[in-house]
């Protein structure tokens, strides 16, 4: 079997040591080539090429935004493609932890050469997003006007305008952390438009749903990780299911206390309340705004966007799990 392993060099949870023992063991059991990512949108490249050049499974060992461009690399090629092995080297590992593998990246190795030995196989359904307007964050290739694949969720509104916060404290040289993301949605919370919604729900078969603040797209559970603790707004996403949706038209204090309180740590029933826009098991719909409005997908923030349709991609790629 030959396999290319794609290692983001900056990923949070691995050093150098580390990264040299994941080599070895996965070197040990497959014919393994190795290439680190450089910039933004590399491994998206890296990837595009595998089956090209003979590969029969793609690993990668980074966080969420490395999967997402490797994952966004291979499922859009028709035909044969390779399998995807995960290993998490993160700060949430949300994909990663969805598909069942340990967060900590050398037992989660451990899992995946059981994996190979055993030819133990999955079949995922991926997300697709797709755009037409809006100002697109600066140098990144994989933005421009069009459609992007997304392995867990994707958000429009408050969730997204985190992101893009965290992202520039990442860019000023701070990591991301689970501590890092609450302290951020805690300050952001008070600059938030909380008074005036812009997102309005369409689907094929209901009417319209108008004055959405915030909007979640989930194709799994959980959509994050609090340390150990899953945080989970659409539980009854699934990898083999369409798209689920929460959507919040009150961003008050009491209500968001109330989902927050609804949604932390293992829950079985959707959250409860009046003012939340629930969407199960759906093939498309699409979320549009009266203004541009922050939008961020698998963790990583894609600029402010008017209009984005959502579709549910079934059995779109093959797992090594």
């Amino acid at each position: 079997m030959r396999a290319l392993l794609l290692i983001n060099p900056k990923a949070t949870s691995t050093n150098r040591r580390t990264r040299d023992v994941l080599i070895r063991a996965l070197g040990a059991a497959v014919d393994l080539t190795v290439e680190q990512t450089g910039y933004r949108g590399h491994a998206t490249l890296l990837a595009g090429t595998a089956r090209a050049k003979g590969f029969d499974v793609v690993a990668v060992l980074g966080g969420d935004g490395t999967i997402n461009e490797v994952v966004n690399g291979m499922a859009g090629q028709d035909g044969d493609r390779p399998a995807l092995i995960v290993i998490p080297g993160g700060s949430a590992n949300v994909f990663a932890r969805a598909l069942g593998l340990p967060n900590d990246p050398v037992e989660a190795t451990g899992a995946v050469l059981e994996a190979i030995r055993e030819d133990r196989r999955r079949m995922v359904g991926l997300g697709l997003a797709t755009w037409e307007d809006g100002d697109f964050a600066p140098d990144d290739p994989l933005t421009p006007p069009g459609s992007r694949y997304f392995t867990f969720s994707a958000g429009m509104g408050y969730d997204a305008e985190v992101v893009r916060a965290v992202e520039g404290l990442r860019g000023a040289g701070y990591k991301a952390s689970p501590s890092r993301y609450v302290h951020t949605a805690l300050r952001h919370y008070l600059m938030t438009d909380r008074h005036h919604p812009a997102l309005r729900l369409e689907l094929p078969h209901r009417p319209p749903v108008e004055g959405v603040f915030m909007a979640i797209v989930s194709n799994t559970r959980p959509w994050t990780w609090l340390g150990d603790r899953p945080v989970n707004p659409t539980p009854w996403a699934a990898f083999n299911t369409g798209l689920d949706m929460l959507g919040l038209r009150r961003l008050g204090p009491v209500a968001m206390f109330n989902v927050i309180r609804q949604i932390v740590g293992d829950r079985v029933g959707l959250p409860r309340g009046g003012h939340l826009v629930h969407v199960h098991d759906e093939k498309e719909f699409t979320l549009t705004a009266r203004r541009p409005v922050a939008f961020q997908l698998d963790g990583d923030y894609l600029g402010e966007r008017e209009r984005v349709s959502f579709r549910s991609v079934p059995s779109a790629l093959q797992v090594l799990v």
